[in-house]
């Protein structure tokens, strides 16, 4: 069983949020609705819940928790960043 405070469990969390996220704007992005022809902006807010997530678990501190989301959100901004041209 994982432990609250554990990097696991963090990236855990910093995969299931964002995938929550992503999921939703695929839905919508798959139905025609644009944001002014900005691919990454679904992805940007993903990545602001992260944050905000991160900044939560540090404050009650889940100091491992946290590290674990920010670990989740770092591999995303890398591959965002290397595969950025495919998202057009």
């Amino acid at each position: 069983m994982l432990k609250k405070n554990h990097v696991i469990t963090g990236m855990l969390a910093g995969a299931v949020l964002p995938g929550i996220t992503w999921f939703i704007f695929w839905y919508i992005l798959n139905n025609k609705v644009i944001f002014n022809n900005k691919p990454l902006i679904p992805y940007l807010v993903a990545l602001g819940l992260n944050l905000f997530a991160t900044k939560f678990l540090f404050k009650k501190g889940y100091d491992q928790t946290g590290t674990g989301v920010m670990l989740i959100s770092f591999v995303v901004v890398i591959l965002l960043g290397t595969f950025q041209n495919y998202l057009r």
